[in-house]
């Protein structure tokens, strides 16, 4: 295992400093981008979706809760899955009490194209409290990206986030991500980034790191957390 190289406190110091420059630069450069995120255009959402939830069928327009903004993750799972995805769950467990968001004038909410019958005994399994959704009465997923077309022509899931903003009755879609463009918004991930070892990834620099706890690399040791053991 490749592990850091052991040095006195005086060069880890030195090594530290020089680090931080690095850190403030890319601070800024994320300030930045923050900025460019909030100045993208918008476009109009004018077709009907139609959720299946807690209360029943619900519109787009309910999961904002009377909220100017709305975020949505594109919880992966299929109609056909029997429980969702580990990934997933993992991001969902990061979630904490909505009220900060709610205070700053937002909503969150889970979307999967599952059927809500079958979200409910997962969502209660899971001890989850986030409102969850599904969008299996209509194209919600696929028209944001978050269901795709597979190489066998089969629908496909996506890890995804979608950020709405509305005005009165009408609803904009100012923002989406996918995949690794979700990496910078889980505790876990922005945690563990912070460690020598990382997350245990083949893809990850320095080399050697990937197998450092005797396992299979970080992703395929996800589980859902009911199922951890020491």
């Amino acid at each position: 295992m490749g592990l850091p190289k052991v040095v006195t406190r005086d060069e880890w110091r030195a090594a530290r400093e020089e680090l931080l420059a690095l850190e403030k630069t890319a601070t800024r450069a994320r300030d930045a981008l923050n900025t460019r995120r909030r100045e993208l255009p918008m476009v109009e959402v004018d077709k009907l979706y139609v959720f299946e939830g807690p209360d029943g069928k619900s519109e787009l327009l309910d999961l904002f809760e009377g909220r100017p903004q709305l975020v949505v993750y594109h919880f992966m799972f299929a109609p056909e899955w029997e429980a969702g995805c580990t990934s997933c769950s993992g991001f969902l467990d990061q979630i904490g009490h909505l009220a900060h968001l709610r205070a700053r004038g937002t909503a969150f909410a889970a979307v999967s194209r599952a059927p809500f019958t079958r979200i409910l005994p997962f969502k209660a399994r899971m001890g989850w409290t986030v409102p969850w959704y599904s969008s299996n009465l209509s194209d919600f997923n696929q028209d944001f990206g978050a269901t795709v077309e597979g190489e066998d022509g089969e629908p496909q899931e996506r890890p995804a986030l979608s950020c709405f903003l509305r005005e009165g009755e009408r609803i904009y879609h100012t923002y989406s991500a996918f995949d690794r463009g979700l990496d910078n918004i889980g505790f876990t991930t922005n945690l563990i980034d912070l460690t020598a070892l990382g997350r245990q990834e083949a893809w990850e620099k320095p080399e050697g790191r990937a197998s450092s706890l005797g396992a299979p690399a970080g992703s395929a040791r996800v589980r859902y957390h009911d199922e951890y053991v020491d």
